[in-house]
């Protein structure tokens, strides 16, 4: 098991719980009819998104997909910010007009939840070329779903951060499901790392499932391109919690999967048995984080409920940048 200190083993949990929680809250209140627009729920993969951000700072920049909530969390985005603009208020993250697919938070180098299937690799590698001319020694990552594999965008980003030895890592989230459509039907090459791999980069698979295994794979990406290495990419197996968005009856997937993926490949629930067996955490403490995650979730919660939406006046602003 990789040798973390108590205090990064206890940092890594927060941030699943709390990916976790705000996740599963937000199922609930959605359905309440409270929340505009549609939102894609990322609980399940908890471990990619936080394994990976890991090893990048406050200065690294990602570039995310439409199930963004986790990656905003995991990069250090504020949680009640989110939650207000997922309800659209005007003191959210992007004043209420971004919603749960277009969350961003440049500050903390989130380049933004993107509705656009496919849409962050062309991003990662513009924001990657723009910190290696400002020699900062700074790394990008986009994440991609296995549907988003098989856009050309993507396939143009892998080939031109390759031909430019770019500071990029393409994380690639293989949760079985393209919207309702199977990996198995709708990705030929069944292998979506060995396909990034011809583009002439390292490319490697890993668990997604299994936070450890996504912290040493996508250590070794992020070291490699921040020495100077290039790009590479790293294929997480992992699964999704709920539908494709909230609300979707999922009758494409096989009767008790949900559940048996809930027992077998929940990646919280491997962590807590990995440290407590390893000596390495107790109950105690991982306890004591849970209900400081509920507490914040409640918070967050009721802080949006009791803010208000932008003004009408502010429909005509951040439109457009001016430079």
């Amino acid at each position: 098991m990789t040798e973390l200190s108590r205090d990064a083993l206890l940092h890594a949990y927060r941030r699943m719980k709390t990916i976790r929680e705000f996740e599963e809250r937000l199922n609930l209140e959605i359905q309440k009819g409270g929340i505009p627009g549609f939102t894609h729920l990322y609980a399940g993969q908890e471990a990619v998104a936080v394994g990976v951000c890991a090893h990048l700072d406050a200065g690294d920049y990602i570039a995310s997909t439409h199930r963004g909530h986790g990656h905003c969390i995991a990069k250090g985005c504020d949680v009640t910010g989110m939650m207000k603009e997922i309800y659209g208020r005007h003191d959210g993250l992007c004043k209420g007009k971004g919603g749960s697919m277009h969350i961003a938070d440049v500050d903390q180098g989130m380049l933004g939840a993107n509705a656009i299937v496919g849409g962050g690799p062309p991003l990662a590698v513009g924001a990657a070329i723009a910190t290696r001319l400002q020699g900062e020694g700074r790394v990008t990552a986009s994440f991609t779903g296995d549907g988003g594999s098989n856009q050309g965008t993507v396939f143009e980003a892998m080939n031109l951060a390759v031909v430019l030895k770019l500071p990029t890592v393409f994380v690639f989230e293989d949760n079985g499901y393209s919207e309702h459509t199977g990996a198995g039907y709708a990705v030929g090459s069944d292998d979506i790392a060995s396909r990034a791999a011809g583009f002439g980069m390292p490319a490697e698979k890993a668990d997604g499932c299994d936070f450890f295994a996504v912290y040493e794979a996508a250590g070794r990406a992020i070291r490699r391109a921040r020495e100077g290495g290039g790009p590479s990419a790293v294929e997480f197996s992992t699964t999704r919690f709920f539908g494709h968005f909230v609300g979707d009856p999922q009758n494409y997937r096989a009767k008790d999967e949900v559940a048996h993926h809930r027992e077998t490949r929940d990646c919280l629930k491997n962590f807590r048995e990995q440290v407590i067996a390893g000596n390495r955490l107790a109950g105690d403490d991982l306890d004591a984080i849970d209900e400081e995650v509920l507490q914040l979730i409640d918070q967050s919660v009721a802080e949006a409920q009791a803010s208000a939406p932008p003004d009408v006046g502010d429909v005509i602003t951040d439109v457009y940048s001016h430079y």
